[in-house]
This record gives C-alpha cells, sequence and structure tokens, in this order.
C-alpha cells in the first residue's frame, strides 16, 4: 500500500462528523438527566438480553453514528438501572453533575496515564492541591496534608475498597520491619502467620477481602448495642492475641457502616491504636461526605489518631465515580510496599513530587483531580454543604412518614441520608414487603440483616430527588405493605 493510499485511509477513519455525533451525544445526556423521572427504574430484562439485539460480529466497514445514536435506547437504555432517578433507593448513591461530566470529558481527551510526575505533571500536582483542598473542607487535621510540609498528603484512589487495602499492605510493611528489628531471626512467613487485623462485625466485605488479597487474618468483633465497635471490645482482643503469641498489627474503624450506617468510636479505637503502635484506617466512604457541614464533625471525633482516613467523593458529593479521596500521614510506607522502580518510569524529578504509582494497587491512573477541582469552583463549599442536608433532610422526611404509621418501625436511628426500616413483625414479611415494592417496578430498595432480623433500607441516592419524590415513594411502599397485610389475612 502506498503512503498516498494509507494517509487516505486514515483521514476516511477520522470522519469530520464525529464532532457532530460528540454534540449529539451532549444534548442526549443533558436530556436523559432532565427526564429521568419518566424513565423505570430497573429495567425488566433477563439475563441474555442484549446478545440478540446485536450483530453476532463486529461491522467491517464503518457504521454511520447516527446509527449508534439509534441503537442506544433499544441496546443500552432498555438495560440500564437508573441510579439517578429520584425514585432509586438501593445501595449508597453513586454521585453524578454537569461540572464532573465535563470534567471526565476533558480528562477522556487529553488522555494522559499520570503514573509519575513526568508522566503529566498537571496530573500530579492538581491531585496534591485538591486533596488539600478536600482535606481542609472536611476539617482533617493538619498531618495529613500535604500543605504541613512534612511527608502527609491524599490521593485519588478508584475505591474505598482499594484504600482499605492500601492501607493493609502499608500496616503490613510498617510492623514487618519493627518485627524484623526485634526479631531478626525471623522469616517474613513466620511474622506473617503471626500478624492479625480487626474490624467491626458490621464493616464493609471489602475489609476481609483485603485481608485475604493481603494473606494475613482479620477478626470481624461484636459491636455493641448500638452497632459500634467500642475501644474495649478491641483492647479485650487485642490482649487476647498477643497473650496467643501473635501480632496484632491492623484496625479498621467504620464512620458509617453499609448496612446501618452506624459509627464505630473513633475516639476510644484509637487511643487503644495508639497505645499498641497499630495502624488505624477509617472508612468513611459514604459518611464522609457528611463532614463538609461542621455539625456533622462530632461522628469522627478522633479522626487525628488515624494513620489514613478515605472517603467517597463519587458518592455523595457530586463527583462522578471513580473518585476516591484517601490521606496517608506516613504514605512512605506504601511507597516502600509497592516501590518497583524500572529505568523506563524514572525521571529527573524524582523525589521533588509524588509519583503516584507507589500509592496505589495499579500503575496507571486517569486525570481525576479534574472533577474535584471543577465541582469544588462550579458548586462552592456552601452549595456542596446545601445538597448534603438537604438530602439528610429528605431522610428525616422519610424517618417521619414511617413513624406515623404504626404498622412501622425504624430499624436504626437516622443520622445521614439512609433509613433502615420494617414492618412489625416477622422476616417473612418483611421480605414480602421487598418483594411487592420491587416487584410494582415503581422504586427500587435492597434490604439487609443484622442478628437475624431481616429490614429495608432507603437511601436518598439522586441530587434530583425532592420531597414530592419521597411522598410517592412513601405512598408505593404503603400500598405494597396494604397488599403483603392483606394476602396474610387470608
Amino acid at each position: 500500500m502506498s503512503e498516498q493510499d494509507l494517509k487516505l485511509q486514515f483521514e476516511t477513519m477520522e470522519a469530520p462528523d464525529f464532532k457532530e455525533f460528540a454534540k449529539a451525544m451532549t444534548d442526549y445526556i443533558a436530556e436523559y438527566l432532565e427526564n429521568i423521572r419518566d424513565r423505570q427504574v430497573v429495567p425488566s430484562v433477563k439475563p441474555g438480553y442484549l446478545r440478540p439485539l446485536v450483530p453476532e460480529q463486529a461491522p467491517q466497514q464503518p457504521e454511520p453514528w447516527t446509527a449508534v445514536m439509534a441503537d442506544i435506547e433499544r441496546v443500552v437504555m432498555s438495560g440500564v438501572t437508573h441510579w439517578h432517578s429520584p425514585r432509586f433507593h438501593a445501595y449508597f448513591p453513586t454521585a453524578n453533575s454537569y461540572p464532573a461530566i465535563v470534567a471526565d470529558m476533558l480528562s477522556g481527551a487529553i488522555a494522559c496515564i499520570g503514573f509519575t510526575w513526568i508522566a503529566s505533571p498537571a496530573c500530579t500536582e492538581l491531585e496534591v492541591v485538591m486533596l488539600d483542598w478536600l482535606g481542609q473542607m472536611l476539617g482533617l487535621p493538619e498531618e495529613f496534608l500535604a500543605r504541613s510540609g512534612g511527608e502527609a498528603g491524599g490521593v485519588i484512589q478508584g475505591t474505598a475498597s482499594e484504600a482499605t487495602l492500601v492501607a493493609l499492605l502499608g500496616a503490613k510493611s510498617r510492623m514487618m520491619q519493627r518485627v524484623k528489628e526485634q526479631h531478626p531471626e525471623w522469616s517474613d512467613t513466620d511474622i506473617l502467620s503471626k500478624l492479625v487485623g480487626y474490624c467491626n462485625k458490621q464493616a464493609h466485605s471489602s475489609v476481609e477481602r483485603a485481608g485475604l488479597l493481603g494473606g494475613v487474618r482479620l477478626k470481624s468483633l461484636q459491636p455493641d448495642g448500638q452497632r459500634r465497635l467500642r475501644g474495649d471490645t478491641l483492647r479485650d482482643a487485642i490482649d487476647e492475641d498477643i497473650r496467643n503469641g501473635l501480632i496484632p498489627f491492623y484496625v479498621v474503624a467504620t464512620l458509617g457502616t453499609t448496612s446501618s450506617c452506624t459509627f464505630d468510636a473513633l475516639d476510644e479505637i484509637g487511643d487503644v491504636c495508639l497505645s499498641h503502635g497499630i495502624w488505624l484506617h477509617v472508612d468513611a466512604a459514604y459518611a464522609g461526605s457528611a463532614f463538609i457541614c461542621p455539625e456533622y464533625r462530632y461522628l469522627m471525633k478522633g479522626v487525628e489518631k488515624a494513620d489514613s482516613f478515605n472517603f467517597n467523593p463519587h458518592k455523595w458529593m457530586l463527583v462522578n465515580f471513580d473518585c476516591s479521596a484517601m490521606w496517608l500521614k506516613q504514605p512512605r510506607w506504601i511507597v516502600d510496599a509497592f516501590n518497583v522502580d524500572p529505568l523506563y518510569l524514572k525521571h529527573d524529578q524524582q523525589g521533588s513530587a509524588p509519583d503516584y504509582r507507589h500509592w496505589q494497587i495499579p500503575l496507571g491512573r486517569r486525570f481525576r483531580a479534574l472533577k474535584l477541582w471543577f465541582v469544588l469552583r462550579l458548586y462552592g463549599v456552601e452549595n456542596l454543604q446545601k445538597h448534603i442536608r438537604k438530602q439528610i433532610a429528605l431522610a428525616h422526611l422519610f424517618e417521619k412518614l414511617c413513624t406515623s404509621d404504626d404498622r412501622f418501625e425504624l430499624f436504626e436511628e437516622v443520622t445521614m441520608g439512609l433509613v433502615c426500616f420494617k414492618l412489625k413483625g416477622s422476616n417473612e414479611i418483611n421480605e414480602e414487603l421487598l418483594r411487592r415494592i420491587n416487584g410494582r417496578g415503581k422504586i427500587h430498595l435492597v434490604p439487609s440483616k443484622i442478628d437475624d432480623v431481616y429490614f429495608l433500607r432507603l437511601a436518598i441516592c439522586s441530587r434530583f430527588s425532592e420531597e414530592s419524590d419521597i411522598h410517592i415513594s412513601w405512598e408505593e411502599i404503603k400500598s405494597s405493605a396494604d397488599e403483603v397485610l392483606k394476602s396474610q389475612k387470608k
């Protein structure tokens, strides 16, 4: 093939109307979000629905972009669960906003892979500054921030699960070095077999998974009657394990558990960890966003005693997935644990700025700090606070509606944007209630179970949610309860 033929082929590939495709997609996204209330929350499809809707093989010749646009509704949207519908109340929210969407577009256009400073200096340096901005918004102690002048700082991980694993590996590295100094005759295998970490029994499953991936044992401890892990419980477990020859090295304190959004006694746990030289990681994946509001910071009392802290702006702070903010007082333990330094990744400025590939599991990373920068600037702290407060107020509205009906009861005190509730009666009645609610297709909830009590979770998820949406959701729940209780009487 001649050079001229090759040039013509590639000119044909870069069709000029791709710009029109981009404009059309932008309009489609805006229409989708503005009219999301009109869509059924959960699709009525079965596994395997999509394969018959598309050809068996990729096309040999390019198709017009209009054909792709025409197929979005038929192929994709027919199988989408609409997480940003005001009637979606499952799990916890996943954040969304136009500033974050636009930032993702710019990130995709720049398309750098910011594993080192030199790979794209702005990608690293904006992240350093944005994590300082965000840390100040939360009221984190200065010793977590890069601006403090020490080694500390923040990093954007993909998820809270990654942050938990990264912290565990740093804690393991630190403890192994300490033990080797005291027992140089011990092998790595000897030490690893003795390491033990701890968390609340109600901690997220990713904590247990971090232990599996890290090759160490983690113990789930029984919380108190309010589902909080207390300092005395942790101390007793540590003392027993030390007597049995084990080496406690890591504790995860959860602020806002997944099942019912309860808060471990961080201040007490912190004292125990300090007294034993144990790494304390704070997982505030969902609830951490609320700490931008000063009135909720009492829930993180004792955070200054932690070694690492993590929360997800991509859950509740209008920053699109993925953006999980993590701060480390001593990132050198992470850097040492992850440091593989081939020649092709070295550069002249090493040591003068973070090389974030040493702070995370994957090598590659997107320009995620753009999302924080756009959102923080275009909303401002005050409007982000209003968003959090509004969603918590909507949760309290649902709480009020629920407690006004004597057939229902709350399972947990409402502190954030989650309401845990149930019909008075057996687990079976509540299982049937959830089947009816989700079967009707108007709203979507998920359950949980603690101490053999089955209950329903209603989370305020969408930034579009208004009081009218909460009333509509409540009417759906009431109608479903009417059906369940009527069928019980037959």
